[in-house]
């Protein structure tokens, strides 16, 4: 046992290292993103990042282990963002569709610098079988987050919604804000004001989809819906 173990003294030296880590890995990630917006994913390669990055390729490889490492870390860069950029809408609102308006623009907000690169990220990331989807196994650290990010949402809202459907709704929410970054990619006005102005006009109407679900007419599509949901996830993969 060290000194500080036996103590509990501060580690003085490993928070400097941590910290260099971190400045190492995040150079490495930037480098990445700039070369795969130059060159395209398939066209880089870590040797070439590594370079970039002023490290040795060993070096990359120890912080992570392909390029698919290096987009899961973008994708983990994000999440973390988001959350952030989301936190003041959640601690101050408690209206649903503020509350989803909010946390939409801010993921908005947050990958706007990115514009360009997610569209090179798309031609990869579109396709089902690529580990660098949003739906794909690797993906679902980064997924599970941003769910929950959507149930901490709903359950701080004024949202009066049935229980079968408050389950499944956090899922829905993520899968409506794939639908806004999708139009996003795609998006060429000026500072994606379009996909701004959707998320304003669509945000109400979840909402009011939401509250009339409840109605005694609406309940058993309601639950048709909440169970093609079950038994869609129920169906294994190929």
């Amino acid at each position: 046992m060290t000194q500080t173990e036996s103590t509990g003294a501060p580690d003085l030296e490993g928070a400097p290292r941590a910290r260099k880590s971190e400045q190492t890995k995040a150079r490495i990630v930037d480098a990445a993103l700039a070369l795969f917006l130059e060159h395209g994913y398939e066209g880089t390669t870590m040797r070439a990042i590594a370079k970039a990055a002023e490290v040795s390729v060993g070096n990359a490889y120890y912080y992570f282990e392909s390029k698919e490492h290096l987009i899961q870390a973008y994708y983990g860069q994000i999440q973390e963002l988001h959350l952030g950029a989301a936190r003041p809408v959640l601690d101050t609102e408690r209206g649903f569709a503020e509350r989803l308006r909010g946390v939409l623009r801010a993921h908005i907000d947050t990958v706007s610098p990115y514009h360009q690169f997610a569209g090179v990220l798309f031609k990869t990331a579109a396709d089902p079988r690529s580990p660098l989807s949003p739906f794909s196994a690797e993906s679902s650290g980064s997924r599970e987050r941003s769910i929950g990010l959507f149930t901490e949402l709903l359950e701080g809202s004024d949202a009066k919604v049935g229980k079968d459907l408050r389950t499944e709704l956090p899922e829905l929410l993520w899968l409506y804000q794939m639908g806004i970054v999708l139009y996003w990619v795609h998006d060429d006005s000026p500072g994606t004001a379009r996909t701004y102005t959707l998320i304003d006009r669509t945000t109400p109407l979840v909402d009011k989809l939401i509250s009339i679900s409840r109605l005694p007419v609406l309940r058993p599509m309601t639950r048709l819906v909440v169970e093609t949901i079950r038994d869609l996830r129920s169906i294994p993969s190929s």
